[in-house]
């Protein structure tokens, strides 16, 4: 019987040791229970492929590519995680697992697929039956390119580390799992891979792919979606908004960010930082340490070889210039000759450093020098007692920090240009940095679960790897997951005495985010803007939260200032937002000359950028000049094809032009639309149940609009707000105020439009009191 989807052989591979089988059949058992709970969650038959003979053409003798290349052709590969299974030398790791991975990751779904809730899901689904060694964990997340996300079927107790069977007491079973709920996990997950994968939507991977059904490229209206504003009263985020809620962390986590320093030069180039080391000179005055002046130098020269990322020059090429120079005495290179070497040698920075000693104390001294401005990029110094035996030791221990600072200034060049000037205030770790930088990189990539595995691997190496948590709590936020999000904010938070002052006020205003309002929010940032007063983003955010308090006026100075840092600079802005964003503010109070003249600037920096294109084409609305407008929403239309939309996606984004350019009847007409399209849709519902409320156009259906998204919907906190207000709006005050305390109450973060509401309502109460 084939899979559900034509051209693969099966819909599930299970890939276990045998080892894991003899004692007492626990995976023919997990298979049989598995096969059982999947005939009661699908309708259709799904067939499972399960080597139940050992025998059975899986012997590593034979021919892998015969056996085993149609076979693993599945939807879902469920490896069953084991003590004996992560073994390089076991033919179900090298044949199957591995196999797979490689298999999946250029079919044309790719290894991950976007699950319809969202979130991203790999096709590896794994099933763990032991706790597993630090060494095996790391191994397998090396080749599953993230954290482990398992499906645990672990008895623990004291002493005891194996599988989970039925006939286990929950009670006494320390993890608390339930071996019925756990398969009933896994044939939900399967459901859940499945239905992405009929979908045909997404391949994730470096070339994202996006199919659109014919009625979408032939029907779909000529908009785009654009940036919303803050949930819940503004729809969805854009994948560009994404990052600028998250990178927010990244970039207040380092207080001198925006400083460019000296290595952004050697890293815009793109090429390998080069480096030579000069022999160190002995400054003992006892020529026993004479021999390690070129025993240092060749030291250094293999470890900072063994790197891929740098590009070392060889002690060969180093000695035949000095001594060519005459240079046989190196007391005699000063560092206006080893400048000199470093040029011919054409390398960007050099190695210069000195034997020192104190009493029975040996010292090694280096810095790292631009061989073009002399300039000391940083200075490393170790010492010991004054033994031979000990040399090597030292060594090994300044190889490790110089190494560790060019790796990690080599790795910063994967991030955004603003980004690289960063100082490196929080790990001298270039694994943790490398981590760092993966979860940066597949945020951007909307992969927010892979995301995540890295910063959590981040943080399990280095626990003060600040940015980390604030980064993962923003992930959690994205994905409405605010427990998660809060949780990582506290984690930091209960840190922060231990942290060094800038880093203490940036947990601090992690914190007031998800706990407190935006008047805290601005009291941190203040703070953080006395550090320093020239990060750009500082400014930006400020902005941003006086925005969130409906105070305009007092937004645009902060906003402006942020570009005015840039313009100084010479450099373009992160994003388009620091352009939109004032925009939007300029758009607010009237200021619409002041407007056209910045995204007239801003077409400098983000020629084609969606939002800058949505700004103009409601501006052209405003000012009349409806030719500009249509252009304008063609090249929306033209970037629409790149992305999936829904009709019900894109009549939403055409109401919100329209409203944003105040033509409420085009904006009731579009939203309306998109209701027609998806009538039991409860998001659908609130849109337009907010918009009539909010616009004063038929409260009354609005009411009755959000009182059928409620039925189909769990209930959700703005919809007690805009229940709250559809009822202040015509004067039941009292009703009204019991819904807008229950939003309050549930709302996740601060939300200005609730207290607002809130405020009123309760006024309104007390003057009915009073009279």
């Amino acid at each position: 019987m084939p899979s559900l989807i034509p051209g693969y052989e099966y819909d599930i591979f299970i890939s276990y040791r045998q080892k894991d089988n003899k004692y007492d059949g626990w995976v023919t058992e997990f298979v049989e229970n598995l096969q059982k709970e999947l005939e009661a969650t699908f309708k259709e038959e799904i067939n499972v492929y399960f080597d139940i003979n050992p025998h059975d053409g899986l012997l590593e003798t034979y021919d892998v590519d015969e056996s085993l290349k149609d076979k693993l052709k599945c939807l879902i590969f469920i490896p069953i995680i084991s003590r004996t299974y992560i073994d390089p030398k076991s033919f179900a790791w090298e044949h199957e697992f591995k196999a797979f991975i490689k298999q999946a990751s250029n079919d044309q779904y790719g290894l991950k697929v976007k699950l319809p809730n969202g979130n991203v899901s790999s096709r590896v689904l794994p099933v763990q039956i032991h706790d597993l060694k630090a060494d095996d964990k790391a191994l397998i997340e090396k080749e599953l390119r993230g954290f482990l996300r398992s499906i645990e079927f672990v008895y623990t107790e004291p002493g005891v580390n194996r599988p989970l069977t039925d006939r286990d007491s929950q009670d006494k079973n320390i993890n608390k799992t339930n071996y019925r709920n756990q398969i009933n996990k896994v044939a939900n997950a399967i459901d859940e891979i499945i239905a992405a994968l009929k979908t045909g939507q997404f391949k994730l991977g470096d070339n994202k792919t996006i199919k659109f059904s014919e009625e979408v490229k032939t029907n779909v209206r000529k908009v785009v979606k654009q940036k919303p504003a803050e949930l819940p009263h503004k729809k969805i985020m854009s994948g560009i908004a994404l990052v600028v809620i998250l990178v927010i962390a990244a970039i207040i986590a380092y207080p001198k960010i925006f400083k460019r320093d000296t290595l952004e030069k050697l890293r815009s180039s793109g090429e390998r930082i080069s480096v030579a080391v000069m022999p160190f000179q002995n400054m003992t005055n006892d020529t026993i340490w004479n021999v390690w002046q070129v025993g240092i130098q060749n030291e250094l020269i293999t470890s900072l070889t063994n790197s891929e990322e740098l590009k070392v020059r060889q002690i060969e090429s180093i000695l035949s210039i000095t001594q060519s120079k005459g240079l046989t005495n190196y007391a005699s290179i000063t560092p206006s000759i080893a400048k000199t070497i470093s040029q011919k040698l054409d390398v960007n920075v050099y190695i210069y450093g000195n034997i020192n000693k104190a009493g029975s104390t040996i010292r090694l001294n280096a810095n790292l020098i631009d061989t073009k401005t002399e300039e000391v990029f940083k200075s490393f110094q170790v010492e010991g007692p004054q033994r031979e035996d000990r040399i090597f030791y030292l060594i090994d221990s300044l190889s490790t920090m110089v190494k560790n600072f060019l790796l990690i200034a080599e790795f910063e060049k994967e991030v955004s240009a603003d980004y690289n000037t960063k100082k490196f205030a929080t790990t001298n770790s270039p694994e943790v940095y490398r981590y760092y930088i993966n979860g940066e990189n597949t945020f951007k990539k909307s992969d927010f679960n892979t995301a995540s595995d890295w910063y959590l691997q981040t943080i399990s190496i280095d626990s003060n790897f600040t940015d980390a948590y604030v980064m993962l709590a923003f992930v959690y936020q994205y994905q409405g997951q605010y427990d998660q999000a809060k949780k990582w904010s506290l984690r930091l938070h209960r840190r922060r005495e231990i942290l060094p002052v800038y880093q203490k006020i940036y947990s601090d205003w992690c914190y007031t985010h998800f706990f407190e309002t935006p008047y805290e929010e601005i009291k941190c940032l203040e703070q953080l803007r006395e550090l320093d007063d020239q990060i750009p983003f500082i400014y930006y955010l400020l902005g941003v939260n006086y925005r969130k308090l409906q105070l305009y006026d007092k937004a645009i100075p902060y906003y402006e200032k942020a570009l005015e840092i840039y313009k100084e600079w010479g450099v373009k802005p992160w994003w388009i937002y620091y352009y939109t964003d004032l925009g939007r503010m300029y758009h607010k109070t009237g200021q619409f000359r002041k407007e056209k003249k910045l995204y007239i600037k801003a077409e400098k920096d983000f020629l084609d950028d969606p939002d800058l294109i949505n700004r103009k084409a409601v501006l052209s609305l405003v000012e009349g000049d409806v030719n500009s407008a249509n252009i304008y929403i063609e090249k929306y239309t033209s970037i629409l094809k790149n992305n999936l939309a829904s009709y019900a996606d894109v009549a939403t984004n055409l109401a919100l032009i329209y409203e944003d350019a105040n033509l409420q009847n085009k904006a009731e007409e579009s939203y309306r639309e998109a209701l027609d399209i998806e009538p039991n849709n409860p998001s659908r519902l609130y849109n337009l149940s907010w918009f009539l409320i909010d616009k004063d156009r038929n409260i009354q259906e609005g009411l009755e609009l959000i009182e059928k998204a409620w039925k189909l919907n769990i209930d959700e906190y703005y919809y007690d707000d805009c229940m709250g207000y559809g009822l202040l709006k015509l004067g039941k005050y009292k009703e009204a105020l019991e819904f807008l305390k229950k939003s309050d109450s549930l709302k996740p973060v601060y939300n200005h439009d609730i207290f607002l509401h809130l405020e009123e309502a309760r006024n309104a109460v007390a003057n009915q009191k009073n009279n």
